[in-house]
């Protein structure tokens, strides 16, 4: 097994634990899973690769994968900014697919 299937295993563990699903489109999801561990090997943790981090664990914490962002992005649009996380409507198409609007603060975008 290659370390971007196992990370994606235990992601996909952890994210349950928190009632998230796990995109299930792979050309999607790889991706942003290599960006993960690209983060995770710069920073120390793995950050949203979607999002810019400022490699000081203090300031990027909101965004460490899964975002504190994630939950209310899936609920309100069916899919995180990045559509790691996606709802069952989202997964069955039964809303749009489109950009999910950033909900992080632009205080912390800019630090």
């Amino acid at each position: 097994m290659s370390i971007i299937d196992t990370y994606h295993s235990s992601l996909r563990q952890h994210a349950a634990g928190r009632g998230l699903t796990m995109n299930p489109d792979w050309d999607v999801v790889e991706p942003l899973l290599q960006g993960l561990l690209v983060n995770g090997d710069r920073y120390g943790y793995r950050t949203c690769p979607c999002r810019p981090a400022s490699g000081e664990i203090e300031k990027d914490r909101d965004i460490i994968c899964p975002c504190e962002y994630a939950q209310a992005d899936v609920e309100e649009y069916g899919a995180c900014y990045c559509w790691l996380f996606v709802s069952d409507e989202w997964i069955h198409e039964t809303i749009a697919h489109r950009q999910i609007p950033e909900r992080r603060p632009p205080e912390k975008i800019l630090a």
